[in-house]
């Protein structure tokens, strides 16, 4: 029978997570450098979830070391990793590697600075809710939902979490301090899930701006010590 959630998270969960950073990207490291995908990886776990490094690490010598054999094939018991690009015979000594490498940044301290994210998981491991709010209200069937841009933005708004909606907030703040140009703005929007350009004459960088004052502004009828006038 397949893995139950809980299964798959104990023995594969950290190794999924660093194959998903591979989305898009080459399979290039070396025993003497890791590739872009790895680097971007690191970076971003070692920011926000340092403990897992090692966790990552362990599962991924683990299926290397121990790869799944005929009956677990057939059971369904195991985690299929996705085409990287590599010969199947390549793929063990790959995924030492990348052990090698994570194994070398945890016993050195060495530690990638803060960067813009380079990879598509790195947006999105990055930006969760700025992706879920982009992909989800600003994707090509806004048009067909909403009459505009404003009225997608209040639809967030009143149909999510407050505490969710102030996570967006900061992560646009955050997003608006990489301080990008332009066409950098453009990638950033349209690698986390936009698929419309942002209303005229704004530039993305300028609309998300505008969204992140919007929301983190109370609306008046639901502000401090004010009722919403429900008498008719």
């Amino acid at each position: 029978m397949p893995l139950s959630s809980l299964d798959h998270d104990h023995r594969y969960g950290e190794l999924d997570q660093v194959i998903r950073a591979y989305i898009g990207q080459a399979a290039d490291d070396t025993p003497e450098q890791a590739g872009p995908a790895l680097t971007a990886y690191l970076r971003h776990t070692w920011h926000a979830r340092p403990w897992t490094l090692a966790i990552a690490e362990r599962q991924l010598r683990d299926y290397a070391e121990h790869p799944p054999g005929r009956l677990r094939l057939s059971l369904g018991e195991f985690y299929a990793i996705p085409d990287v690009g590599l010969a199947h015979n390549q793929v063990q000594q790959w995924l030492h590697c990348l052990a090698d490498h994570i194994r070398q940044s945890i016993e050195q301290g060495d530690v990638p600075p803060p960067a813009t994210p380079a990879t598509h998981w790195e947006w999105h491991a990055r930006f969760p809710e700025t992706g879920q709010f982009l992909s989800g209200w600003l994707s090509q069937d806004m048009p067909d939902e909403f009459a505009d841009h404003d009225e997608a933005v209040d639809d967030y708004r009143s149909s999510t979490d407050p505490q969710l909606v102030a996570r967006l907030v900061g992560e646009l703040r955050e997003l608006l301090a990489l301080g990008l140009d332009e066409s950098g703005y453009a990638l950033a929007v349209a690698e986390l899930g936009m698929e419309i350009d942002p209303p005229p004459p704004y530039s993305a960088e300028a609309w998300l701006t505008l969204v992140a004052e919007r929301l983190a502004t109370p609306r008046a009828e639901y502000g401090p010590g004010l009722k919403r006038d429900t008498a008719s």
